[in-house]
């Protein structure tokens, strides 16, 4: 249980596993004691100058493509009690907007993102540790409505970035982490009972803060 006056939650699996559904369910409940989702995709660097003209050679899904330590840097000055510049990715530009975002301390932080139980730093701040398992083929499908409505990109180009990147990145530090989980939850948000659970203990643990 952290030493701090707040809880902060992780939240890892692939890529369309419904992580977002299940950070969106936690928080809800939680708006008025305070809770926040923080993204690992705002960590993305920018993409280096030497790919601007080739994008798709990048692998995204790499923990290198992250940067963690201002991430692990944040979680400690909202742990702490202040504020922080979170950084806001444009998936079109492939690098970080002018403007930040200004997130106050909360008693419920969630921080979700396919690497998040990958990296050492971030493991030891997690209160608790949530995998959301679900099958490759309903993700697949998801990522690719996804990138193809929301990001503009063709059906080749995800097709081609998932076998490229995604799926050994997958493989290689995505499903791994699964064995750092608390908890691991088929289907994310959709999974009712696994939701509900979780929040019981999000309470004890915030009465614990309070104690």
């Amino acid at each position: 249980m952290s030493k701090h006056n707040c809880i902060i939650i992780g939240i890892a699996g692939g890529s369309g596993s419904g992580k977002t559904s299940a950070s969106q369910a936690i928080v809800k409940d939680f708006k008025l004691k305070g809770a926040i989702i923080i993204e690992q995709d705002w960590y993305y660097y920018n993409l280096p100058k030497e790919y601007s003209t080739k994008w798709k050679e990048w692998n995204f899904d790499h923990p290198n493509a992250v940067e963690f330590s201002l991430l692990h840097k944040h979680l400690e000055e909202l742990q702490n009690g202040h504020s922080i510049n979170a950084p806001q990715y444009e998936y079109a530009t492939h690098s970080r907007k002018k403007e930040t975002l200004l997130i106050q301390p909360q008693k419920v932080i969630i921080v979700e993102g396919i690497l998040i139980l990958n990296d050492p730093k971030i493991l030891e701040m997690l209160d608790i540790k949530l995998y959301v398992d679900t099958d490759s083929d309903v993700r697949f499908i998801r990522r690719l409505k996804r990138d193809i409505f929301e990001r503009g990109r063709t059906i080749e180009n995800v097709i081609e970035q998932y076998y490229r990147t995604v799926r050994p990145m997958h493989l290689t530090f995505v499903e791994p982490s699964k064995r750092n989980a608390d908890i691991i939850i088929p289907e994310g948000g959709k999974n009712k009972v696994a939701i509900d659970l979780l929040k019981s203990k999000i309470k004890i643990l915030l009465r614990e803060i309070h104690d």
